[in-house]
């Protein structure tokens, strides 16, 4: 379960906190709504439940703060927002990342695609997602490591009926397997639907916490939608029959002709209508909110004088119709037949053709006193805003025996195209303001109705230093980022190495790495920083690994695994520059260009020192400044920069003596090494020694103590 006590945010400047306070439980086995309106403090409060966000107050996990989980993502999966991947990365990589750094078999990937139904999407790229299919992928993450609570931010919003009711279904099975399931909403009706417990946040604190049914009794009040050209004589009329009937109803004008009659049914304010020749655009039953503010501004009149509390209305207004019969009434316009006697006033809409100019049919409904149980049982059940969608349904069934007028009118609707009965797709917008719960509506999506959840993570493999090296590889290679940075620094190495040859004056090892003099480094370096760079960069771009703890979690075995793979795409990457170059440089000038020079030792390992070291600077920087742009700037500034200051520092003289630092050096090494280990240092030393080198490693070392000071601080916090 999940006890959150006292979760309070930090104020900005005068405001007030948007959380102030706030404790609830949610219970395992049970789908809890936290609900409120928009700005109420919802994505807050959950922010602070899961540590991403600083304040006060703290969030139990089955008895556990989340920061003394050890494995948070296997306790917790989180929904915030859309999905946090890079837009270039398939659906099936994108898991697969994840399977490496929640440390779950790579096979699960496959398994949660099935059960949220993508897996003929798996190949498909982040950005070209739907907004449904971009929520299913976003669940799977969260079921990716098979944990125990959910803790999801409106995962319903923009969505459709049917991938409304496929998600909610996914998370009411999750809690009936003995997972607890925290989701936010803003719609009451919603949360009524699916939740079994609502949490009420107004204004940043708890004003209600109770269970759905309790909820739904308090909060939602049955009443009937109107719609209208003539809703004011409508409102009047109500009224009068509900006094002349003893009854409390209450009519609540919302907008120019629209109304909200309570303690009536769909029956009663047809009738009414009818017998008085009012036109009618939509009569249907649903849920009205009786939330703070909810009829603030409305029109109201009611039957009796003083107005009747909810509890009354409920009492008096009878057993409410069936969802099946709320959506067959919802039928568009009524036919609203006008009386023989009206004159010439305003033509009825739903005037049924006549074969001569006699008075229009008469439907003979029962009389106002019978109440409405005679109401033809076989109505249309599909709503259609066309006239001729609900002609042929009002005479189909028995009737009350018709007048004679409207015996010979009667086989006129017959005539109506077939067409009118097929149900209209475009439904969604209604049945979110009602119910939903007519059973013979076709779902909007061909999506099935039974869901299931990805099979249990039986056995957790142990914690290996490999597992976040598995990740960064895969989530190096998962875009092409990196593949087109190699192509771009071999293709410009090779041209700047022949316009080198072409112009002269450049020493051979210079050539091979085509690094002009004029230029602080050569092309691959500034490639491996800029890759470096992105290894961070895009953590913090696109945080996929916000669910473990912070937007990027400052572990030592994520910043080893970064460095690792860091180094081995630079040692590639320079490998590849020489080679490339030399035979660029053969296949143009001959074999004298690309001859092996006498130290290639040393020069080689300085080349690959050079490229790993703005490999690692860009890492470093990236991760202290969270930015791939300020980890490729760090890169570039060491040249620019630290390496004048450390020229000035080691070619000068010293204050106690003439010898320079790399004498200095040399001079302190010990006289003997075995197995020859002094040439070896010796070589170490000359290349720190250099100004490059020196302040590389320097520039290396500041970034390092950086990060760590970063992360001990977060850590602190």
């Amino acid at each position: 379960m999940i006890e959150a006590i006292g979760l309070t945010s930090i104020p900005r400047k005068e405001q007030p906190p948007a959380v102030d306070n706030v404790s609830f439980e949610a219970n395992t086995g049970r789908v809890t709504a936290l609900l409120g309106a928009p700005g109420a403090g919802k994505t807050t409060a959950l922010r602070l439940m899961l540590e991403l966000q600083r304040g006060r107050g703290i969030t139990f996990f089955r008895g556990r703060p989340l920061h003394g989980i050890p494995h948070p993502a296997h306790e917790v999966g989180v929904l915030l927002g859309d999905v946090p991947g890079h837009p270039a990365r398939s659906v099936r990589g994108h898991l697969r990342m994840l399977c490496a750094a929640s440390g779950v078999p790579a096979r699960r990937a496959d398994e949660v695609l099935e059960a949220v139904g993508l897996v003929s999407l798996r190949d498909e790229r982040l950005g070209t997602l739907s907004r449904g299919m971009d929520r299913r992928l976003g669940l799977a993450c969260a079921l990716l490591p098979d944990p125990h609570t959910l803790v999801l931010d409106d995962p319903a919003r923009g969505l459709a009926v049917g991938e409304r009711r496929w998600l909610y279904d996914m998370l009411r099975e999750h809690a009936a397997q003995g997972g607890t399931v925290l989701c936010s909403t803003a719609d009451p009706k919603e949360a009524a639907r699916f939740a079994d417990h609502v949490v009420t946040l107004d204004g940043g604190r708890v004003v209600a916490d109770q269970r759905a049914a309790d909820f739904a009794r308090t909060r939602l009040r049955p009443r009937v939608v109107v719609r209208s050209p003539h809703a004011a004589r409508l409102s009047v009329l109500l009224a009068q029959r509900a006094r002349s009937t003893q009854r409390s109803v209450e009519v609540v004008r919302e907008g120019g002709n629209r109304l909200c009659v309570y303690g009536s049914t769909c029956a009663e304010v047809g009738e009414t209508a009818f017998r008085n020749g009012i036109v009618v655009h939509q009569l249907a039953d649903e849920l009205g909110d009786m939330g703070p503010g909810a009829g603030a501004g409305a029109e109201t009149s009611t039957a009796q004088e003083p107005q009747p509390s909810s509890a009354a209305i409920d009492a008096q207004s009878g057993p409410d119709p069936e969802p099946g019969a709320a959506a067959a009434l919802d039928s568009g316009p009524e036919p609203e037949a006008a009386p023989p006697a009206s004159g010439p006033g305003p033509e009825p809409e739903f005037a049924l053709p006549a074969p001569g100019p006699g008075p229009e049919p008469d439907f003979a409904l029962p009389a106002p006193g019978s109440g409405p149980e005679p109401e033809p049982p076989t109505l249309a059940p599909d709503p259609s805003p066309e006239p001729e969608a609900a002609t042929p349904a009002l005479d189909c069934g028995p009737e009350p025996e018709p007048s004679a007028p409207a015996a010979a009118a009667v086989p006129a609707p017959k005539a109506v195209p077939a067409a009118s009965t097929t149900p209209e797709p475009p439904q969604e917008a209604p049945a979110d303001d009602t119910p939903q719960a007519a059973p013979s509506q076709q779902p909007t999506t061909p999506r099935p109705t039974t869901v299931a959840l990805p099979p249990p993570v039986l056995v957790r493999p142990a914690p290996t230093p490999l597992r976040p090296v598995r990740y960064e590889i895969r989530r190096a290679a998962g875009v092409a980022t990196g593949y087109i940075v190699g192509a771009c620094v071999l293709a410009v190495s090779a041209l700047t190495a022949v316009l080198l040859a072409r112009i002269g004056h450049t020493p051979q090892p210079r050539l091979l790495a085509a690094w002009p003099v004029e230029l602080p480094l050569p092309p691959a370096a500034l490639g491996a920083g800029l890759l470096g760079a992105l290894a961070f960069g895009d953590e913090f771009r696109h945080p996929a690994l916000a669910v473990d703890r912070g937007t990027v979690p400052r572990r030592l075995g994520l910043l080893t695994a970064k460095l690792f793979v860091a180094s081995l795409t630079a040692l590639a990457l320079a490998v590849l520059t020489v080679g490339c170059t030399a035979e660029v440089l053969y296949l143009v000038y001959g074999s004298e260009l690309v001859a092996l020079p006498a130290d290639w030792p040393a020069l080689t390992a300085g080349w690959l020192a050079l490229v790993t070291g703005c490999a690692w600077a860009g890492v470093l920087a990236a991760g202290v400044f969270r930015s791939t742009t300020a980890g490729l700037a760090a890169v570039v500034a060491v040249p620019l920069l630290v390496v004048p200051a450390v020229h000035k520092m080691t070619e000068g003289p010293s204050a106690r003596g003439p010898v320079p630092f790399a004498g200095r050096l040399k001079d302190g090494l010990p006289p003997r090494w075995p197995f020859g280990g002094e040439q070896h240092l010796e070589a170490l030393l000359r290349l720190l020694a250099q100004p490059v080198g020196g302040a590389m490693a320097l520039s290396v070392l500041a970034l390092l103590c950086a990060y760590a000071f970063t992360g001990l601080r977060s850590r602190v916090r």
